[in-house]
């Protein structure tokens, strides 16, 4: 069983669709970050860095204490390998998995969310920050339809750990105000993945839960 410590943004996201695709079993616990749950210090045990989201693997593969994982984008190369699926065992695959999984953790996620913050949260609009962060949004998208115009997923021929990072991302296009018709090979790749079995069982289950 997977304790999974949540809310709805786009890191939480990539576990569930992860979860669903891998058909673990797995617990959704919502952390309100609205009301600063994630301050609390039982959760600070199992994430230091107040950022959702977290794992506990209550069934690790060495038959151990359970596992306490925060990071994204750990959470998903940890599951990876305990399940052995979404991440090739080649040599070639893997590594370019882990690259655009990399940029999403590094690139993606971090410029997009600072696109979500000046432009829905900022207590005064800052004309710069709008601007800046628009224009590295409309380059990171430009960068991952160039990748998808020539390959069907982000690591090649098979859907993996990098497309479950990036996803959730894009996603959110409408509030970063993207239009996704601008980047055809991108907007391919988003219906493909919106349309999974897993990818609308993941969305279901929370909200039910």
């Amino acid at each position: 069983m997977i304790d999974l410590f949540y809310a709805p943004t786009p890191n939480g996201q990539k576990i569930i669709l992860f979860l669903e695709e891998a058909e673990l079993a797995w617990r959704l616990i919502r952390v309100d970050i609205s009301k600063g749950e994630q301050f609390r210090p039982d959760f600070l045990a199992i994430s230091p860095n107040n950022k959702i989201p977290a794992i506990i693997d209550r069934a690790p593969v060495d038959g151990g204490a359970p596992i306490n994982l925060f990071e994204s984008g750990a959470i998903l190369l940890y599951l990876a390998e305990k399940t052995g699926k979404l991440l090739s065992g080649e040599l070639r695959e893997r590594h370019t998995t882990l690259q655009w999984l990399f940029w999403q953790v590094g690139g993606l996620g971090p410029m997009l969310g600072q696109n979500h913050h000046f432009n829905h949260f900022a207590p005064q609009p800052v004309p710069y920050a709008i601007e800046r962060y628009q224009v590295e949004t409309q380059r990171l998208y430009s960068v991952l339809n160039k990748r998808l115009e020539t390959s069907p997923w982000l690591a090649g021929e098979h859907y993996s750990i990098a497309d479950i990072a990036a996803w959730p991302w894009i996603n959110a296009h409408q509030r970063q105000r993207v239009t996704l018709e601008n980047y055809p090979a991108v907007n391919n790749w988003y219906e493909r993945i919106r349309n999974r079995p897993a990818t609308v069982s993941a969305f279901a289950k929370t909200q039910q839960i």
